[in-house]
Protein backbone atom coordinates (compact mmCIF):
# COMPACT_ATOMS: atom_id res chain seq x y z
CA UNK A 1 0.00 0.00 0.00
CA UNK A 2 1.27 3.43 -0.96
CA UNK A 3 0.80 6.42 2.04
CA UNK A 4 -3.00 7.42 1.18
CA UNK A 5 -5.40 6.00 3.55
CA UNK A 6 -8.35 3.82 1.53
CA UNK A 7 -11.13 6.66 3.01
CA UNK A 8 -8.76 9.90 1.82
CA UNK A 9 -5.65 11.43 3.29
CA UNK A 10 -2.91 10.46 4.82
CA UNK A 11 -1.97 6.85 6.42
CA UNK A 12 -0.54 6.91 9.91
CA UNK A 13 1.95 5.16 11.22
CA UNK A 14 3.23 4.13 14.98
CA UNK A 15 6.94 5.10 14.84
CA UNK A 16 7.51 4.84 19.10
CA UNK A 17 5.92 3.51 22.03
CA UNK A 18 6.37 4.15 25.73
CA UNK A 19 4.45 2.52 28.40
CA UNK A 20 4.57 3.18 32.31
CA UNK A 21 2.07 0.47 33.70
CA UNK A 22 1.73 -2.09 36.41
CA UNK A 23 2.35 -4.97 34.02
CA UNK A 24 5.71 -3.34 32.98
CA UNK A 25 7.69 -0.44 32.57
CA UNK A 26 8.14 -0.99 28.63
CA UNK A 27 6.19 -2.42 26.26
CA UNK A 28 7.85 -5.92 25.61
CA UNK A 29 7.40 -6.67 29.70
CA UNK A 30 4.24 -5.52 29.51
CA UNK A 31 3.10 -8.00 26.59
CA UNK A 32 5.13 -10.55 28.13
CA UNK A 33 3.40 -10.02 31.42
CA UNK A 34 -0.64 -10.10 29.91
CA UNK A 35 0.80 -13.16 27.35
CA UNK A 36 1.07 -15.04 30.59
CA UNK A 37 -1.76 -14.04 32.14
CA UNK A 38 -0.53 -13.07 35.42
CA UNK A 39 -2.44 -10.98 36.99
CA UNK A 40 -0.21 -7.57 39.18
CA UNK A 41 -2.98 -6.48 41.70
CA UNK A 42 -1.25 -5.62 45.18
CA UNK A 43 -2.74 -4.91 48.92
CA UNK A 44 -1.94 -1.13 49.34
CA UNK A 45 -1.00 -0.17 53.14
CA UNK A 46 -2.09 3.40 52.76
CA UNK A 47 -5.92 2.31 51.70
CA UNK A 48 -6.42 0.15 54.56
CA UNK A 49 -4.81 3.23 56.64
CA UNK A 50 -7.39 5.75 55.55
CA UNK A 51 -9.87 2.70 56.35
CA UNK A 52 -10.84 2.65 52.76
CA UNK A 53 -12.93 -0.69 51.86
CA UNK A 54 -11.23 -1.65 49.05
CA UNK A 55 -7.29 -1.60 49.87
CA UNK A 56 -5.95 -3.17 46.82
CA UNK A 57 -4.97 -1.82 43.11
CA UNK A 58 -2.35 -2.84 40.38
CA UNK A 59 0.27 0.14 40.63
CA UNK A 60 3.37 0.87 38.41
CA UNK A 61 6.56 -0.90 39.27
CA UNK A 62 9.09 1.21 40.72
CA UNK A 63 11.28 2.63 38.00
CA UNK A 64 14.35 4.84 38.10
CA UNK A 65 12.69 8.43 38.08
CA UNK A 66 15.95 10.68 38.14
CA UNK A 67 16.53 9.23 34.46
CA UNK A 68 13.30 11.23 33.09
CA UNK A 69 12.62 14.47 35.24
CA UNK A 70 14.91 16.57 37.99
CA UNK A 71 14.36 16.85 41.26
CA UNK A 72 12.70 20.08 41.15
CA UNK A 73 10.55 19.12 38.11
CA UNK A 74 9.46 15.95 40.32
CA UNK A 75 8.19 18.31 43.05
CA UNK A 76 6.43 20.42 40.53
CA UNK A 77 3.75 18.05 38.99
CA UNK A 78 1.77 15.29 40.53
CA UNK A 79 2.17 11.73 39.49
CA UNK A 80 0.56 10.72 37.09
CA UNK A 81 1.95 13.94 35.11
CA UNK A 82 5.27 11.77 36.18
CA UNK A 83 3.88 8.97 34.40
CA UNK A 84 3.32 10.68 31.44
CA UNK A 85 6.56 12.41 30.82
CA UNK A 86 8.30 9.34 31.10
CA UNK A 87 6.30 6.76 29.01
CA UNK A 88 6.49 9.92 26.43
CA UNK A 89 10.15 10.52 26.48
CA UNK A 90 10.27 6.57 26.15
CA UNK A 91 8.05 7.03 23.13
CA UNK A 92 10.09 9.93 21.57
CA UNK A 93 13.07 8.42 22.33
CA UNK A 94 11.60 5.46 20.85
CA UNK A 95 10.49 7.27 17.24
CA UNK A 96 13.78 9.62 17.48
CA UNK A 97 11.11 12.29 17.07
CA UNK A 98 13.02 15.46 18.76
CA UNK A 99 14.25 17.90 16.36
CA UNK A 100 13.06 15.64 13.75
CA UNK A 101 10.12 18.04 12.42
CA UNK A 102 9.02 21.65 11.96
CA UNK A 103 7.80 22.21 16.31
CA UNK A 104 4.63 23.75 14.88
CA UNK A 105 3.85 19.97 12.74
CA UNK A 106 3.95 17.81 15.87
CA UNK A 107 1.10 18.03 18.26
CA UNK A 108 0.26 16.75 21.56
CA UNK A 109 -2.74 14.49 22.39
CA UNK A 110 -3.18 12.80 25.74
CA UNK A 111 -6.46 11.51 27.44
CA UNK A 112 -7.38 11.29 31.35
CA UNK A 113 -10.46 10.59 33.02
CA UNK A 114 -9.59 11.83 36.78
CA UNK A 115 -7.08 14.30 35.90
CA UNK A 116 -5.58 16.35 39.07
CA UNK A 117 -8.62 15.30 41.34
CA UNK A 118 -5.81 13.32 43.08
CA UNK A 119 -3.88 16.68 43.51
CA UNK A 120 -6.58 18.47 44.62
CA UNK A 121 -7.14 15.62 47.21
CA UNK A 122 -3.34 15.86 48.34
CA UNK A 123 -3.28 19.37 48.87
CA UNK A 124 -7.03 19.37 50.69
CA UNK A 125 -5.66 16.64 53.12
CA UNK A 126 -2.19 18.10 53.78
CA UNK A 127 -3.07 21.94 53.97
CA UNK A 128 -6.89 22.04 55.03
CA UNK A 129 -9.16 24.27 53.37
CA UNK A 130 -7.62 27.67 54.54
CA UNK A 131 -6.52 29.87 51.17
CA UNK A 132 -3.69 31.32 53.00
CA UNK A 133 -1.77 27.62 52.99
CA UNK A 134 -2.42 26.67 49.01
CA UNK A 135 1.41 25.44 47.59
CA UNK A 136 2.27 27.23 44.77
CA UNK A 137 1.68 24.63 42.31
CA UNK A 138 -1.83 23.85 43.28
CA UNK A 139 -3.49 24.92 39.75
CA UNK A 140 -0.71 23.72 37.07
CA UNK A 141 -0.72 20.10 39.37
CA UNK A 142 -4.44 20.32 39.13
CA UNK A 143 -5.78 21.21 35.64
CA UNK A 144 -6.57 18.51 33.13
CA UNK A 145 -4.63 19.86 30.87
CA UNK A 146 -1.28 19.46 33.19
CA UNK A 147 0.24 16.37 31.79
CA UNK A 148 -0.24 17.33 27.94
CA UNK A 149 1.11 20.96 28.69
CA UNK A 150 4.41 19.98 30.38
CA UNK A 151 4.55 17.93 27.21
CA UNK A 152 4.48 20.27 24.68
CA UNK A 153 6.90 22.55 27.03
CA UNK A 154 9.35 19.78 27.37
CA UNK A 155 10.41 19.14 23.53
CA UNK A 156 8.89 22.48 22.56
CA UNK A 157 5.85 20.77 20.36
CA UNK A 158 3.51 24.13 19.49
CA UNK A 159 0.74 21.72 17.29
CA UNK A 160 -2.31 21.36 18.29
CA UNK A 161 -1.72 20.17 22.26
CA UNK A 162 -5.37 18.79 23.54
CA UNK A 163 -6.34 17.19 26.44
CA UNK A 164 -9.46 14.86 26.12
CA UNK A 165 -11.98 13.83 29.22
CA UNK A 166 -14.04 11.21 28.08
CA UNK A 167 -13.75 8.49 31.47
CA UNK A 168 -12.53 5.66 30.66
CA UNK A 169 -12.51 5.78 26.69
CA UNK A 170 -10.14 9.06 27.04
CA UNK A 171 -6.70 7.57 26.02
CA UNK A 172 -8.18 5.87 23.08
CA UNK A 173 -10.15 9.07 21.78
CA UNK A 174 -7.03 10.59 22.63
CA UNK A 175 -5.22 8.17 19.93
CA UNK A 176 -7.79 8.78 17.80
CA UNK A 177 -8.12 12.27 16.97
CA UNK A 178 -4.54 12.41 16.73
CA UNK A 179 -4.47 10.15 13.83
CA UNK A 180 -7.46 11.60 12.44
CA UNK A 181 -5.60 15.28 12.84
CA UNK A 182 -2.43 13.75 10.97
CA UNK A 183 -4.86 11.82 8.12
CA UNK A 184 -6.43 15.32 7.21
CA UNK A 185 -2.95 17.17 7.05
CA UNK A 186 -3.29 19.55 10.50
CA UNK A 187 -0.09 17.73 11.91
CA UNK A 188 2.79 15.84 10.65
CA UNK A 189 2.87 14.01 13.41
CA UNK A 190 1.81 13.85 17.31
CA UNK A 191 2.51 12.52 20.54
CA UNK A 192 -0.79 10.70 21.42
CA UNK A 193 -1.84 8.45 24.79
CA UNK A 194 -3.52 8.40 28.20
CA UNK A 195 -2.66 8.67 31.70
CA UNK A 196 -4.08 8.56 35.50
CA UNK A 197 -2.71 7.52 38.51
CA UNK A 198 -6.08 7.18 40.99
CA UNK A 199 -5.05 5.03 43.84
CA UNK A 200 -6.23 6.96 46.11
CA UNK A 201 -8.73 7.74 49.42
CA UNK A 202 -11.44 9.49 47.70
CA UNK A 203 -11.05 8.30 44.34
CA UNK A 204 -11.03 4.62 45.70
CA UNK A 205 -13.76 5.01 48.18
CA UNK A 206 -15.87 6.59 46.00
CA UNK A 207 -15.59 4.13 43.41
CA UNK A 208 -16.34 1.35 46.47
CA UNK A 209 -19.47 3.73 47.55
CA UNK A 210 -20.71 2.76 43.65
CA UNK A 211 -20.24 -0.79 44.03
CA UNK A 212 -17.89 -0.97 41.24
CA UNK A 213 -15.05 -2.14 42.30
CA UNK A 214 -14.19 -5.66 43.48
CA UNK A 215 -14.25 -6.51 47.28
CA UNK A 216 -11.68 -9.08 47.05
CA UNK A 217 -9.61 -7.71 49.83
CA UNK A 218 -8.04 -10.97 50.66
CA UNK A 219 -7.49 -12.29 47.26
CA UNK A 220 -6.45 -9.25 45.28
CA UNK A 221 -4.73 -11.22 42.06
CA UNK A 222 -7.90 -13.09 41.85
CA UNK A 223 -10.09 -10.17 41.74
CA UNK A 224 -10.24 -8.40 38.24
CA UNK A 225 -11.83 -11.23 36.21
CA UNK A 226 -13.34 -9.96 32.95
CA UNK A 227 -16.27 -11.97 31.03
CA UNK A 228 -15.87 -14.31 34.16
CA UNK A 229 -19.37 -15.45 36.13
CA UNK A 230 -17.71 -14.64 39.53
CA UNK A 231 -16.79 -11.29 38.43
CA UNK A 232 -17.95 -8.62 41.11
CA UNK A 233 -16.30 -5.23 39.79
CA UNK A 234 -13.35 -3.47 38.50
CA UNK A 235 -9.46 -3.52 40.21
CA UNK A 236 -8.30 0.10 39.95
CA UNK A 237 -4.75 0.20 38.04
CA UNK A 238 -2.78 3.71 37.11
CA UNK A 239 -0.34 3.82 34.44
CA UNK A 240 0.68 5.75 31.01
CA UNK A 241 1.05 4.77 27.73
CA UNK A 242 1.84 7.30 24.74
CA UNK A 243 2.53 6.36 21.19
CA UNK A 244 4.37 8.75 18.39
CA UNK A 245 2.22 8.68 15.38
CA UNK A 246 3.23 10.42 12.22
CA UNK A 247 2.59 10.82 8.35
CA UNK A 248 3.13 6.82 6.95
CA UNK A 249 4.87 7.93 3.33
CA UNK A 250 7.83 10.25 5.81
CA UNK A 251 7.76 7.97 8.05
CA UNK A 252 9.05 5.08 5.41
CA UNK A 253 11.10 8.02 3.85
CA UNK A 254 13.08 8.03 6.54
CA UNK A 255 13.50 5.02 7.17
CA UNK A 256 11.99 4.63 11.01
CA UNK A 257 10.73 1.85 13.01
CA UNK A 258 7.09 0.96 11.94
CA UNK A 259 5.31 -0.79 14.86
CA UNK A 260 1.89 -0.67 12.56
CA UNK A 261 -1.02 1.49 11.52
CA UNK A 262 -3.80 3.47 13.29
CA UNK A 263 -5.90 2.65 10.33
CA UNK A 264 -9.63 3.50 11.85
CA UNK A 265 -10.95 5.01 14.62
CA UNK A 266 -14.94 6.38 15.67
CA UNK A 267 -16.44 7.37 18.31
CA UNK A 268 -20.11 7.66 19.65
CA UNK A 269 -22.21 7.83 23.31
CA UNK A 270 -24.83 5.50 24.48
CA UNK A 271 -26.96 8.72 25.74
CA UNK A 272 -28.44 6.39 27.97
CA UNK A 273 -26.93 6.16 31.71
CA UNK A 274 -24.41 8.39 33.60
CA UNK A 275 -22.55 5.19 34.75
CA UNK A 276 -24.41 1.70 33.14
CA UNK A 277 -23.88 0.72 29.36
CA UNK A 278 -26.69 0.40 27.19
CA UNK A 279 -27.60 -3.59 28.02
CA UNK A 280 -28.31 -4.28 24.26
CA UNK A 281 -25.12 -2.92 23.22
CA UNK A 282 -26.17 -1.68 20.15
CA UNK A 283 -24.46 2.03 20.21
CA UNK A 284 -21.16 0.58 21.11
CA UNK A 285 -21.97 -1.73 18.48
CA UNK A 286 -22.47 0.60 16.10
CA UNK A 287 -19.00 2.38 17.09
CA UNK A 288 -17.29 -0.90 16.53
CA UNK A 289 -18.62 -1.06 13.01
CA UNK A 290 -17.67 2.39 12.03
CA UNK A 291 -14.07 1.86 13.03
CA UNK A 292 -13.96 -1.21 11.26
CA UNK A 293 -15.25 1.03 8.27
CA UNK A 294 -13.01 3.78 8.64
CA UNK A 295 -9.83 1.16 8.07
CA UNK A 296 -11.92 0.29 4.81
CA UNK A 297 -12.60 -3.46 6.32
CA UNK A 298 -15.32 -5.60 6.76
CA UNK A 299 -15.91 -7.13 10.58
CA UNK A 300 -14.57 -10.23 8.89
CA UNK A 301 -11.26 -8.41 8.29
CA UNK A 302 -10.40 -8.46 12.55
CA UNK A 303 -8.65 -11.11 13.57
CA UNK A 304 -9.24 -10.41 17.27
CA UNK A 305 -11.14 -7.73 19.46
CA UNK A 306 -9.08 -6.16 22.32
CA UNK A 307 -12.37 -5.91 24.78
CA UNK A 308 -12.71 -2.99 27.19
CA UNK A 309 -13.80 -5.95 29.36
CA UNK A 310 -13.83 -4.48 33.21
CA UNK A 311 -14.59 -7.38 34.88
CA UNK A 312 -17.94 -5.48 35.50
CA UNK A 313 -21.38 -8.03 35.35
CA UNK A 314 -23.14 -4.98 33.48
CA UNK A 315 -20.29 -3.93 31.34
CA UNK A 316 -19.11 -6.74 30.18
CA UNK A 317 -22.40 -8.29 29.01
CA UNK A 318 -23.08 -5.04 27.28
CA UNK A 319 -20.08 -5.26 25.69
CA UNK A 320 -20.54 -9.24 24.63
CA UNK A 321 -23.60 -8.51 23.19
CA UNK A 322 -22.11 -5.41 21.05
CA UNK A 323 -19.33 -7.59 19.62
CA UNK A 324 -22.30 -10.47 18.74
CA UNK A 325 -24.23 -7.89 17.13
CA UNK A 326 -20.87 -6.44 15.06
CA UNK A 327 -19.62 -9.52 13.74
CA UNK A 328 -23.10 -11.27 13.28
CA UNK A 329 -22.66 -14.07 15.72
CA UNK A 330 -19.04 -14.77 14.55
CA UNK A 331 -16.41 -13.41 17.09
CA UNK A 332 -13.28 -13.37 16.41
CA UNK A 333 -10.90 -14.81 19.52
CA UNK A 334 -11.82 -12.00 21.99
CA UNK A 335 -9.32 -10.70 25.11
CA UNK A 336 -9.44 -8.57 27.52
CA UNK A 337 -6.00 -7.30 29.64
CA UNK A 338 -7.76 -5.82 32.37
CA UNK A 339 -7.29 -9.21 34.12
CA UNK A 340 -4.21 -8.41 34.31
CA UNK A 341 -3.03 -5.00 34.57
CA UNK A 342 -6.56 -3.49 36.30
CA UNK A 343 -8.35 -0.43 34.98
CA UNK A 344 -6.14 2.63 34.13
CA UNK A 345 -9.02 4.63 33.77
CA UNK A 346 -7.89 7.29 31.25
CA UNK A 347 -4.79 5.17 30.45
CA UNK A 348 -6.36 1.77 29.40
CA UNK A 349 -6.91 2.34 25.83
CA UNK A 350 -3.57 3.83 24.75
CA UNK A 351 -2.05 1.17 27.03
CA UNK A 352 -4.67 -1.58 24.98
CA UNK A 353 -3.97 0.13 21.87
CA UNK A 354 -0.13 -0.16 22.33
CA UNK A 355 -0.16 -3.85 23.42
CA UNK A 356 -2.81 -4.55 20.67
CA UNK A 357 -0.07 -3.63 17.74
CA UNK A 358 2.28 -5.99 18.95
CA UNK A 359 -0.77 -8.78 19.06
CA UNK A 360 -1.55 -7.59 15.11
CA UNK A 361 2.22 -7.82 14.35
CA UNK A 362 3.26 -11.30 16.28
CA UNK A 363 -0.48 -13.45 15.69
CA UNK A 364 -0.82 -13.55 19.19
CA UNK A 365 -3.79 -13.00 21.59
CA UNK A 366 -3.10 -12.92 25.22
CA UNK A 367 -5.68 -15.04 27.46
CA UNK A 368 -8.33 -13.30 30.34
CA UNK A 369 -7.02 -13.79 33.33
CA UNK A 370 -8.80 -15.07 36.30
CA UNK A 371 -11.18 -16.68 33.32
CA UNK A 372 -12.64 -19.95 33.39
CA UNK A 373 -16.24 -19.73 32.87
CA UNK A 374 -18.50 -17.47 31.32
CA UNK A 375 -22.17 -16.55 30.91
CA UNK A 376 -21.01 -14.58 27.43
CA UNK A 377 -19.26 -17.90 26.14
CA UNK A 378 -22.51 -18.27 24.05
CA UNK A 379 -22.03 -14.86 22.35
CA UNK A 380 -17.98 -14.14 22.33
CA UNK A 381 -15.09 -16.11 21.59
CA UNK A 382 -13.34 -15.61 25.02
CA UNK A 383 -9.61 -16.74 24.97
CA UNK A 384 -8.75 -18.69 28.29
CA UNK A 385 -5.77 -20.44 30.13
CA UNK A 386 -2.99 -19.73 27.48
CA UNK A 387 -2.20 -17.46 24.12
CA UNK A 388 -4.37 -18.15 20.78
CA UNK A 389 -2.21 -18.23 17.21
CA UNK A 390 -4.13 -15.70 14.90
CA UNK A 391 -3.28 -14.66 11.67
CA UNK A 392 -1.36 -11.42 11.48
CA UNK A 393 -3.88 -9.20 10.77
CA UNK A 394 -6.18 -6.06 11.67
CA UNK A 395 -6.96 -5.71 15.81
CA UNK A 396 -10.42 -3.88 17.03
CA UNK A 397 -9.81 -1.81 20.68
CA UNK A 398 -12.78 -1.17 22.49
CA UNK A 399 -13.15 1.61 25.16
CA UNK A 400 -16.10 2.09 26.68
CA UNK A 401 -17.18 4.82 29.79
CA UNK A 402 -19.03 6.08 32.11
CA UNK A 403 -21.28 8.79 30.43
CA UNK A 404 -21.59 5.87 27.53
CA UNK A 405 -18.98 7.10 25.45
CA UNK A 406 -17.59 4.92 23.21
CA UNK A 407 -14.65 4.87 20.81
CA UNK A 408 -12.52 2.31 19.38
CA UNK A 409 -9.41 1.38 17.07
CA UNK A 410 -8.47 -0.60 14.14
CA UNK A 411 -4.73 -1.10 14.89
CA UNK A 412 -3.01 -3.07 11.84
CA UNK A 413 0.38 -4.76 11.39
CA UNK A 414 3.30 -3.25 9.30
CA UNK A 415 2.60 -3.54 5.40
Amino acid sequence: MNGRHPGGGHRVAVTGIGVKSPAGNDLEAAFTTVLKAEPVAVTVDHLIERGVPVHFACLVPPFDLDAYLTRRESRQIDRATRLLLCAASDAVDDAALAGLLPPDRVGVQIGTGIGGLPSMEEVTLSHGYDPRHMPVHTVPRTMHSSAACRLALRYGFQGACTTYAAACASGTTAVGEAARRIRHGELDAAVAGGVDSAVTTVVMGAFAQMRAMSTRNAEPALASRPFDADRDGFVMGEGAAVLVLERWDAARARGARIYGEIAGYADNCDAFHIVAPHEDGEVASRCMRRAVADAGLTPADIVHVNAHGTSTVLNDRAEARAVDRCFGGQSPPVTSVKGVTGHLIGGSGALEAALALLCAARGLVPPVANLSASPEADLVDLVIRRPREVPVGPVLSNSFGFGGQNACLVLTPAT
